[in-house]
């Protein structure tokens, strides 16, 4: 038997909008499910392929929940504000009012015709006035709660859309969309301190009764990326002190360099003094043509430049020691500069290596001349000055507690009068602070 798949499905699309049969009802005693896809925004003409990849599953789960007797909230909507819409109305030299309208209707028609259960009595559409009035509510209740605020920031700017991407829309360096060159570029962002509720929402992905799969757990923490640490301040021969943020400040004294961010605004401060400037400059413009992931993979060519006239003293040995820009360090973790203690971390070991830096070695164990020591969790320092013979483990994970630990005060006092400055802190590692 042949399946008329036009008449069949015409025919029950047009009961299912008579009848609503997937319509959540309010108040009712059934078991409640939330199903909830990402809607899509209508700045083309109509749906592409990866918009019913997600949907069906959705779809699929939904109408399971509904078998099994819940009552299911499977909403849908259109998030239609946005540079991308504007940029295909002046394409098409249509008004964006006019155009949103057309593609939302043309995807409205798609998504009836696929044949999906969505609850069309609950279509959000984010341009409606009526929608966009709550949202800007929130906006002004989080700006008087210090939750939303205007700065300056590094951002993915497409040079032919003229929008900010997320990092997954950058890909090889292009826009996932219309292939044109991405550079970084300083840009005014308001954005949502989410830093705030960091903790919170890393701590609640081990409450029982969440019923999220091991692997998404896992992701979750890995992209929220919470570290444990000190902040250290260093002396340059500059009027400016730089500030280190570290989760292994026992390895102060195998610091033999330290690296800034591109981005780092001391480098256009520093100008007049980096003798330089010029190799500098072009490498900040390279730097600007990569995405974060790019810059940020372990395995990638190790490249920078050294900054000639910039001096950093040690505040453990006292010794001076280099400073260079390079792409790795990323102005979204900690605070743009990192020190290079490439005895024990396998990338600055092949930074050093390869701009022929000193390795010295401060945990015990390994031949750090021929690869960094990374196994030293625990471990007897060496080449350390007042801590030789102490064990590494000799205090705890969190660094809030070392000024205080009983028994090693005086130790840390030492060093604190070395001009170390010592800030306990906790980090979360990605660019949790998003702006759009």
């Amino acid at each position: 038997m042949k399946y008329d798949f036009a008449a069949i499905e015409k025919k029950w699309q047009e009961k299912w909008e008579q009848e609503k049969p997937y319509a959540a009802v309010t108040g009712d005693k059934k078991p409640k499910f939330y199903g909830l896809i990402e809607f899509p925004y209508p700045s083309a003409a109509g749906l592409h392929v990866g918009h019913p990849r997600p949907f069906t599953a959705m779809d699929i789960i939904c109408r399971k929940k509904r078998m099994q007797g819940y009552n299911v909230l499977n909403p849908i909507g259109f998030d239609a504000f946005g540079l991308p819409t504007e940029n295909f109305a002046i394409k098409n030299h249509i008004h964006p009012a006019i155009v949103t309208k057309r593609n939302i209707e043309n995807f409205t028609r798609q998504l009836k015709m696929l044949g999906y259960g969505f609850d069309w009595e609950r279509v959000i559409d984010t341009t409606d006035p009526d929608y966009y009035r709550w949202t800007q509510w929130i906006f002004l209740q989080m700006y008087k709660h210090g939750l939303a605020y205007k700065t300056t920031m590094p951002v993915n700017w497409c040079t032919s859309c003229k929008c900010v991407l997320a990092n997954e829309e950058v890909v090889e360096g292009v826009c996932e969309r219309c292939g044109a060159p991405v550079v970084r570029k300083e840009k005014s962002q308001w954005m949502l301190r989410i830093t705030k509720y960091a903790d919170r929402l890393i701590d609640d992905l081990d409450l029982e009764g969440l019923d999220y799969i091991e692997r998404v757990k896992t992701q979750q923490k890995n992209w929220i990326g919470r570290s444990t640490g000190t902040e250290v301040t260093f002396k340059t021969n500059t009027e400016d002190d730089i500030t280190v943020y570290t989760t292994r400040v026992d390895t102060l004294f195998g610091v033999t360099y330290t690296v800034i961010s591109p981005e780092h605004p001391l480098l256009n401060k520093w100008k007049e003094r980096i003798a330089n400037w010029a190799d500098v400059e072009a490498y900040k413009q390279a730097a600007a043509r990569k995405s974060d992931f790019e810059r940020g993979e372990l395995n990638k060519d190790k490249t920078g430049v050294r900054l000639e006239g910039i001096e950093v003293t040690n505040p453990a040995t006292g010794k001076v020691v280099p400073m260079f820009v390079s792409d790795y360090v990323l102005m979204s973790y900690g605070t743009g500069i990192v020190m290079g203690v490439p005895g024990h971390d396998q990338r600055d070991w092949d930074f050093a290596t390869k701009f022929g830096l000193p390795i010295v070695e401060v945990v015990k164990g390994g031949n750090v001349q021929e690869a960094a020591f990374t196994d030293c969790a625990t471990g007897v320092m060496v080449n350390s000055g007042i801590l030789n013979g102490l064990k590494v483990n000799f205090y705890p994970v969190s660094f809030t507690a070392i000024p205080w630990l009983p028994g090693r005060r005086d130790v840390w006092k030492k060093i604190m009068k070395s001009s170390v400055i010592l800030s306990p802190k906790v980090r979360h590692s990605q660019a949790w602070t998003r702006s759009r």
